[in-house]
């Protein structure tokens, strides 16, 4: 049986991501891990997480997680979520400044102040999806995600653009880099749609 570990590192919605991921895959099983030892030996790995980068960085750093996390991240299929995508990267802006996990070249910007859009960008948008991927198999081309965050991924290399959706400004909504997937949507928010998702990755074999 496929095993997925769901990282606990104090912050963000895990419970709805483990249900969600259940629900997604009765044929896997689930299990929130916080420690070297439930992550590494797991099949699958997600990191989610709402927040800020700043504390989500300090609690990975308190748990003694980085390295765990870029090994995991290596040689395994792996999914980042929300801010467990932005903490790939190798910084924001956040706070002057806040370097990341450093597994996927780019930085992470902040929404510029735009007349008639909110920041943080809340609710339903849609996702345009730039390549084929495993992980889009059922998902309909443009269908509707939910999103919250005031920060986007911008990835060095345009190759590792998954899917892109338009706040004011064109963002990387998804990126995809060998065995690493990661969304700034909340799949398990996103009903129909993000449960397809979810259960792509728990069949995804790494490859695209």
């Amino acid at each position: 049986m496929t095993t997925v570990a769901v990282i606990d590192y104090g912050m963000g919605n895990i419970r709805s991501v483990y249900k969600a991921l259940e629900q997604a895959a009765s044929d896997a099983r689930v299990r929130v891990a916080s420690n070297a030892a439930d992550i590494l030996s797991a099949d699958r790995v997600v990191l989610p997480g709402v927040g800020a980068l700043r504390d989500c960085m300090a609690e990975l750093r308190r748990l003694e997680l980085i390295d765990v996390i870029r090994e995991a991240a290596r040689n395994r299929p792996f999914l980042g979520i929300c801010l467990g995508m932005q903490a790939l990267l190798d910084s924001s802006e956040e706070n002057g400044g806040t370097p990341g996990l450093g597994v996927i070249a780019g930085d992470v910007p902040r929404f510029p102040d735009m007349p008639g859009l909110k920041v943080p960008h809340m609710g339903w948008n849609r996702v345009y999806q730039v390549h084929s991927h495993a992980l889009w198999n059922g998902v309909p081309q443009n269908g509707y995600f939910y999103f919250v965050h005031s920060y986007y991924v911008q990835p060095a290399s345009v190759s590792d653009v998954a899917a892109q959706t338009d706040y004011g400004v064109t963002f990387a909504s998804a990126i995809a880099r060998d065995n690493v997937f990661a969304v700034q949507f909340h799949p398990e928010k996103s009903q129909r749609a993000g449960l397809t998702l979810l259960a792509n990755f728990v069949r995804w074999d790494g490859s695209k």
